[in-house]
């Protein structure tokens, strides 16, 4: 019954973190995405910031140069706004949420 156990929990362990990917971009927002030259707010990091307070609709976002996916945490990504970042989670391909488990400055 143990050994049953213990593999059942292994494998649920090996399944989740076979679910977590690393994705690298640029902390924005779902206003912006890749380009804040509409707004005219310099620099692009007060422009993202901005676009949060703005409007509750908009939400923190990374734009790894090609999409754009929604952030589903909302607070630790402000202290990177238009920073590169490397970011561990799950991508939720259908809504494009990508689910944060771990942001970290990217070198």
């Amino acid at each position: 019954m143990r050994k049953s156990a213990l593999l059942l929990f292994t494998a649920a362990a090996l399944a989740a973190a076979a679910d977590q990917q690393t994705f690298v971009g640029v902390i924005t927002d779902t206003m912006c995405g890749a380009d804040h030259k509409a707004m005219n707010i310099t620099p692009e990091s007060k422009c993202v910031k901005e676009c949060i307070r703005m409007d509750k609709k908009v939400k923190y976002a990374l734009y790894d140069g090609k999409n754009v996916y929604t952030l589903s945490d909302q607070q630790s990504p402000e202290a990177f706004a238009a920073q590169k970042v490397k970011i561990t989670g799950k991508l939720f391909q259908k809504t494009k949420i990508l689910q944060v488990d771990k942001i970290e400055a990217a070198k």
